[in-house]
């Protein structure tokens, strides 16, 4: 069994030699992509896990299977001021990733190692944060190798990584089968192989099922080659469902935080009518675990190739009140931060402008994986949240800019009073702080 492991480890490193993953230029900048650095800044999984705004200044961020390095270079830019460890099997991968980084800038605080993910203790270090994309799925088990994370991870870490869906892929395990008996995978697949499967897919009717299921003209030529080896051929591809996930997470003690799209992963928006669901769903939903929720989910609508997830040590999360049950005096003593993501010269920009033209301000448009429609802001709301792009500000400061920038209540012209200005600016932050386009603190 150990042989068998091994051997399919040497396979693995093999396929990442001969095709490094990614295959991004080594120009190309992560850094306006909002969406890809939401999901790498480490403020995003722990505000969701503690309520708190946590500065990225010295932390020290893990790349587990770092690849060519493109997610490193979105972890670098998403998390300011982070030292950043990058470590891979495959040699020529790590060798692409140390030259990105250094073409971007960021040699001082990178460092990269060839490294198997089973031997992190090596690298004496303890992580706050640890990003482990598009690898778990390779391991024998799913657990070994968060287990090997969890090692080096500091008490309040997180975690990030995720699983191949089963549902999903279910089409593209068939096709591997398939290459399988063919011998195409026997070895390290490279351009014979590729060839081969593709032109037995292409030879097929296009009433077969399997063709009609994963057929890709895309996936020709040269740069087809990246999607067909991690498709096709995918050396160690398995795929899994949520609970395999909860039950890796229980193996290795380890506690589930959120999935980082969450918000795609809501059961009730799969409904035509989420206000009025049938009985049995109306009266089941409120009584079920998050690990029963979003299994429903991927058995109704498998529309997610990643089971992508958060996770940490146990029992770490700070308590703290949801913002719906916050009294006064927590609303009179928060600060508001905006997230690190929107608080850029572009954003502001196109916030002015509309503020110019006295149109909404659609913030989803800037950073949409949150949003599943449009958000907008009124613009007279908007010019409220202007200082935000300075720093934080108290929310009593807010509800001041409130009272001059909208001084008339709109009906009766009269005064709006400060405990109406509140009201409304509380309306307005809770609205944003779902899609946690902005983060709300309460003192310590």
């Amino acid at each position: 069994m150990e042989n068998q492991s091994s051997e399919l480890i040497e396979k693995i490193r093999q396929q990442f030699d001969f095709g490094p993953y990614p295959r991004v230029a080594l120009d190309e900048s992560p850094k306006n992509n909002f969406n890809l650095l939401y999901i790498h800044n480490l403020v995003t999984p722990y505000y969701l896990r503690n309520q708190r705004v946590i500065e990225t200044e010295d932390k020290l961020i893990l790349d587990a299977g770092c690849g060519t390095g493109y997610k490193t270079l979105c972890l670098a830019e998403a998390n300011p001021g982070a030292k950043i460890v990058g470590i891979d099997l495959s040699e020529e991968s790590v060798k692409l990733a140390e030259q990105r980084l250094k073409h971007h800038g960021f040699e001082e605080n990178v460092e990269f190692d060839v490294l198997a993910i089973e031997e992190l203790p090596k690298l004496g270090l303890e992580f706050d944060y640890i990003n482990c994309d598009e690898l778990l799925y390779l391991f024998p088990e799913p657990a070994i190798g968060l287990e090997a994370m969890k090692s080096v991870l500091k008490p309040q870490g997180i975690i990030r990584s995720n699983l191949h869906s089963s549902i999903q892929r279910v089409n593209y395990y068939r096709a591997q089968e398939l290459f399988k008996m063919m011998g195409l995978m026997d070895s390290n697949p490279e351009d014979m192989e590729i060839e081969l499967a593709l032109e037995t897919l292409k030879a097929l009717k296009n009433g077969v099922d399997l063709k009609a299921k994963i057929w890709n003209p895309n996936y020709e030529g040269e740069k087809g080659k990246q999607a067909v080896l991690m498709n096709y051929l995918f050396q160690g591809d398995k795929g899994y469902t949520i609970p395999d996930l909860f039950a890796a997470l229980r193996a290795s003690d380890l506690e589930f935080i959120s999935m980082v799209n969450w918000r795609q992963w809501e059961l009730t928006d799969l409904f035509r009518e989420p206000d009025n669901l049938p009985a049995f769903w109306g009266m089941s939903l409120p009584e079920i675990s998050i690990e029963d929720r979003l299994h429903l989910f991927e058995l109704l609508h498998p529309a997610h190739r990643l089971l992508d997830f958060w996770c940490g040590h146990p029992g770490q999360a700070e308590s703290y009140r949801v913002i719906d049950e916050w009294e006064l005096s927590d609303w009179q003593t928060a600060q508001v931060h905006l997230h690190p993501q929107l608080r850029t010269s572009q954003v502001k920009e196109d916030l002015f402008k509309c503020l110019a033209e006295q149109k909404p301000f659609e913030i989803s448009r800037h950073l949409t994986l949150p949003a599943l429609a449009p958000v907008l802001i009124d613009s007279s709301a908007a010019a409220c949240l202007v200082p935000l792009w300075d720093g934080s500000q108290s929310v009593i400061s807010l509800m001041e800019r409130w009272l001059k920038v909208k001084p008339l209540n709109p009906v009766t012209l009269e005064p709006i009073t400060e405990m109406d200005a509140l009201n409304e600016v509380k309306q307005l932050l809770s609205k944003l702080e779902v899609f946690l386009y902005i983060l709300l603190e309460t003192p310590h």
